[in-house]
């Protein structure tokens, strides 16, 4: 399109209170719209009677910035053409100045001329000249530069963030695409952080061994605090001399698991039946987004687990308005918890609170109801909490909210990866009805062998830790769904400058850097799972139907072959009584419920990339299901 073609601009006025005109920008913008509607492409040239070609490339959206580049834009070019004219003043203040190509900022509104710029557009000038010269030299000084024996380094291009918008995006193909450019080991610059990752699962163990120079709770202690809100829960800064580690292997494992189990199995009944009722009649289905029903029921049953009652089963006679009252209160934690864990992944990458309003308030909230004036009210605490609550009091230095805010923490954790593996999982048998017989057969073998059934009548069924062992199928079945949908990572922080020996070759590594296991290339390896990408309920089972523990790659057996808790002393220690809930939940779905998905040919929803590095990944949308009761 030539330039000849739409009306020339109005001269430029240049008495500061006369009306903005419309600037050579704006003029440009509308040559391109109208370009648009004669059936052009929305990249357009014009050329000028010196055959010079000006590209513009820009935004059409009022108010936002952007990149003018004006390729030749001379003086003799604007005087050789009567359609381009501006006034002598402003070529002879301004124009005279342009021999050589530029680049300018501008806002994309009238501002009156383009090259009479006001005082306010000077000033945006100087701030974006500046802003540029920062990142030139941080480009020039500030990038790390990749000394001898260092991993093979990618800096990334922004200053700060460097990698980090590409690997958010998706960092499984960020990782391969790294992988196969550079090898099993490299460093990326993200956010601030130099992160070496490691890819090769044969040198895995190497990173176990580094123990005297690797520090895997800087980072959780960090990160905790920075997301709860408490002060360093590490003994080294003062604030505690509790060993949190200790405490959770403690009252989440041996025999403080029995009890945990027993205590979820009897509220989820009461969530999944009880509480229920008026929902569940004889014959009628109910229709439910599958992640919200699960989202639901595992919050609910797994706070009363941890952190009581409110009421007193045994003496109360106002119970069952008692009941309603608690559960509107849980219920309400719950969309608290939901708004703080929104933004979750943005604390983590170190956004401050205050930033996210609601999500601030959410969290807030969370800590009133768990201050210890408040939980000293409810009945029921675990072993757990009452622990936590006692070594609070004793051990710290924290205020009351602090104190609240850690447990917070302990309920995020419980909740946070539970719920969707559980979503995961019932999906995944809802969607391959041979997984879904076998896996209801083994649940009622369990039950029968237990001379267990289940009623509406208040009775509650028991399985105990032992008989819950003994589902190697449902075991199966959740590995499966949490190696599909699991992104874990793994962090040791280095000590101190030291060398890494890996199994062929080794890397000088330096102070402060992170040393990083991303499990999810793992999982999705071809050569160690075939067909990673598809769900076989039956991948963790042997031929006699026991736990199939022997994986290869390249022929050689693997000692790390699913990783969705961790590995090493980073290991989730709540993993088992994570595991444990979810085949709870499923064995009273498949014994109380008729359950179907609404569309059977319902695609798998995506992976929610934003919590990439977290754990197992929430769905990118939920999925209707329906159910309804079992005649009983």
């Amino acid at each position: 399109m030539l330039l000849e073609e739409v009306s020339p601009p109005p001269q430029p006025s240049l008495c500061p209170t006369a009306e903005p005109c419309r600037s050579l920008l704006q003029w440009h913008t509308r040559a391109r719209t109208v370009h648009k509607e004669k059936g052009g492409a929305t990249s357009w040239q014009l050329k000028g009677s010196t055959d010079c070609t000006h590209q513009l490339a820009q935004s059409e959206s009022p108010g936002h910035r952007c990149l003018v580049t004006l390729e030749l834009l001379l003086l003799r070019d604007i005087n050789s053409r009567p359609d381009l004219q501006l006034s002598a003043s402003v070529q002879q203040s301004c124009l005279q100045k342009v021999t050589s190509p530029a680049i300018l900022v501008v806002t994309h509104f009238p501002l009156g001329s383009l090259w009479a710029l006001p005082e306010m557009s000077l000033t945006s000038w100087l701030w974006g000249t500046a802003v540029i010269l920062c990142c030139v030299s941080w480009f020039l000084l500030g990038r790390r530069r990749r000394r001898q024996g260092e991993p093979p380094l990618e800096n990334g291009f922004l200053p700060y963030l460097g990698c980090a918008l590409q690997f958010g995006a998706n960092p499984l193909e960020f990782l391969k695409e790294k992988q196969k450019k550079h090898g099993h080991i490299f460093t990326c610059h993200v956010a601030g952080k130099y992160i070496h990752f490691l890819t090769d699962p044969f040198s895995y163990h190497a990173l176990m061994r580094q123990g005297k120079h690797l520090d895997w709770k800087k980072f959780h202690f960090a990160t905790s605090a920075k997301a709860f809100g408490h002060g360093s829960i590490d003994p080294a800064e003062g604030n505690t001399t509790e060993n949190f580690h200790h405490t959770f292997i403690r009252t989440l494992q041996g025999n403080a698991l029995d009890a945990l189990i027993e205590a979820m199995m009897e509220n989820l009944q009461y969530v999944m039946l009880q509480s229920r009722t008026p929902k569940l009649q004889s014959n009628t289905w109910v229709t439910e987004g599958l992640y919200t029903f699960c989202c639901q029921v595992m919050f609910e049953s797994g706070f009363l687990t941890l952190f009581g009652k409110e009421f007193n089963s045994n003496n109360d006679k106002n119970l069952s308005s008692k009941q309603e009252t608690e559960r509107a209160h849980i219920l309400n934690a719950l969309e608290n918890f939901k708004e703080f864990d929104r933004i979750f992944p943005a604390l983590v990458a170190g956004l401050p609170i205050h930033l996210f309003k609601s999500a601030h308030s959410a969290r807030e909230k969370l800590g009133e109801a768990l201050l210890h004036k408040n939980l000293l009210k409810r009945d029921n605490l675990s072993e757990l909490v009452t622990l936590r609550m006692f070594l609070n009091d004793t051990l710290s230095t924290f205020d009351d909210m602090e104190k609240a805010k850690t447990h917070v923490a302990v309920l995020w954790a419980s909740q946070a990866n539970t719920i969707p593996a559980t979503f995961w999982t019932l999906f995944y048998l809802l969607k391959n009805p041979e997984a879904m017989r076998a896996a209801t057969k083994e649940v009622q073998l369990v039950l029968e062998s237990a001379e267990e059934s289940i009623s509406l009548d208040g009775k509650h069924i028991s399985l105990n830790r032992k008989q819950l062992d003994n589902m190697p199928i449902l075991d199966s079945i959740i590995k499966e769904a949490m190696r599909l949908s699991s992104a874990s990572m793994t962090f040791r922080v280095a000590k101190d400058d030291f060398t890494l020996h890996l199994e062929n070759d080794f890397y000088n590594i330096r102070k402060d850097d992170i040393i990083a296991l991303y499990p999810q290339l793992l999982h999705f390896d071809p050569e160690i799972y075939a067909d990673p990408l598809t769900f076989k309920y039956d991948r963790f089972l042997n031929e006699n139907g026991e736990e199939k523990t022997d994986f290869y790659r390249n022929g050689r057996k693997l000692k790390y072959y699913y990783m969705p808790f961790g590995t090493g002393m980073a290991k989730c220690p709540g993993r088992l009584f994570a595991v444990h809930e979810i085949k709870q939940f499923l064995a009273l779905m498949f014994s109380c419920f008729e359950i179907e998905l609404v569309d059977s040919n319902v695609k798998c929803p995506s992976l929610d990339q934003s919590r990439a590095g977290l754990g197992v990944l929430q769905p990118s949308n939920d999925v209707y299901f329906r159910y309804r009761l079992k005649c009983l």
